[in-house]
C-alpha cells in the first residue's frame, strides 16, 4: 500500500485520467475490485465485532435460511458481506478470511482463461440468486479471489469512507509471477515502486491504480488477498479492536497514503485499517 496519497486513493471506477475520490458507487468497470466479504467460523460474533468497530448494520440477503448471507451497511449503503465458513473449509482447518471480488464482464470467459494463465479455478462459475454470477480462482502462487459478474448487485455502494473498503492488496512471495497472471486475466499493468528496502507493486488499469502487491510482511502468512478498511482514527480503532478481542499484527504506522495497522479479528481473519491522508471530500 505504499502509494503517493494525492493520486493513489482507491477509486474502483476503473477509469483513466484524474482520480476522482467518489465514495458512493453505482457501477464498476471490468478489472476493478468491487466487493469484499468475510467467510468466518462464527458469524454472530463477527457481526458483533465489526458492527461495534465500523458501525455496521446487517440484513440477510439470502433466500436459503440454512445458508444466510449478510450485507453490512454504512449509512444504508452496502459496504461488505459476511457468511459462515463452508463446512469443507472448516474441516480442512482453513482460517476465516476476507475475500476480494473483482468485477468482470463475463465470468465464464474469465474463468476459461485461468488455467492458461497459470492459475486454477477453485469453484466453477455459478449464479448467486439474481444478484450476480461468480467463480473462485487462485493465482499461480495460491492466493484466491472471486471473479464477479454483476446483475442486480454491482458491489459496494460506498468506498473510501470510514467503515468501507479503501484498498485491496496481494501478499505473495512471488509478485512477478502473480503479476503476469493478473495482467493476462484482468489487464492489470504492474508498476514496481521502490520504498527503501521494501519493494511494492501497484497494479493499474491504464493510469488508474486498482490494487497492490508485496511480499508477506511477516513469516507464516500464506499467499492471500487482504483488505484495507478506511477509519477516522487508526489508533483509536486499533485500541477499540484490542478491547474487543482482536490481535494486533502490526501497530499503527504512517505510510504515504495515511496511517495504517494490521489486525486479526477474534476468529482469526486478517484485515487492515487506514486513516487516509487525503480522505474524500
Amino acid at each position: 500500500m505504499e502509494r503517493e496519497a494525492p493520486t493513489r486513493v482507491h477509486d474502483p471506477s476503473g477509469g483513466t485520467g484524474t482520480v476522482h475520490r467518489m465514495t458512493t458507487k453505482t457501477d464498476y468497470a471490468p478489472g476493478t475490485p468491487s466487493w469484499v466479504d468475510l467467510s468466518t467460523t462464527d458469524p454472530a460474533a463477527a457481526q458483533e465485532f465489526y458492527g461495534a468497530l465500523f458501525g455496521w448494520n446487517y440484513d440477510d440477503q439470502s433466500d436459503d435460511p440454512t445458508n444466510p448471507y449478510w450485507i453490512a451497511r454504512v449509512d444504508g449503503r452496502e459496504a461488505a458481506g459476511m457468511m459462515a465458513q463452508p463446512a469443507e473449509m472448516r474441516a480442512a482447518g482453513a482460517p476465516p478470511v476476507w475475500v476480494t471480488h473483482v468485477t468482470v464482464a463475463d465470468v465464464d470467459a474469465t474463468s476459461g482463461q485461468v488455467d492458461a494463465a497459470g492459475g486454477s479455478v477453485v469453484q466453477a462459475p455459478r449464479d448467486v440468486m439474481d444478484v450476480g454470477r461468480l467463480s473462485i480462482i487462485a493465482d499461480p502462487t495460491g492466493a484466491a479471489l472471486c471473479a464477479w459478474q454483476a446483475k442486480t448487485h454491482v458491489g459496494a455502494t460506498v468506498v473510501n469512507e470510514p467503515g468501507s473498503f479503501a484498498w485491496n492488496e496481494l501478499l505473495t512471495p512471488d509478485v512477478e509471477r502473480a503479476s503476469a497472471f493478473y495482467h493476462q486475466l484482468f489487464g492489470w499493468d504492474a508498476h514496481p515502486l521502490e520504498m527503501g528496502p521494501m519493494r511494492y507493486t501497484e497494479f493499474r488499469l491504464g493510469d488508474q491504480p486498482v490494487a497492490g502487491a508485496q511480499a508477506p510482511p511477516m513469516p507464516g502468512i500464506p499467499p492471500l488477498w487482504v483488505v484495507y478498511f478506511a477509519v477516522a482514527d487508526t489508533d483509536a480503532t486499533v485500541a477499540d479492536a484490542k478491547r474487543r478481542g482482536a490481535q494486533v499484527l502490526a501497530e499503527p504506522m504512517d505510510i504515504p497514503p495515511g496511517r495504517m495497522a494490521v489486525l486479526a479479528d477474534p476468529q482469526g481473519a486478517m484485515f487492515n485499517v487506514i486513516r487516509l491522508a487525503n480522505p474524500p471530500s
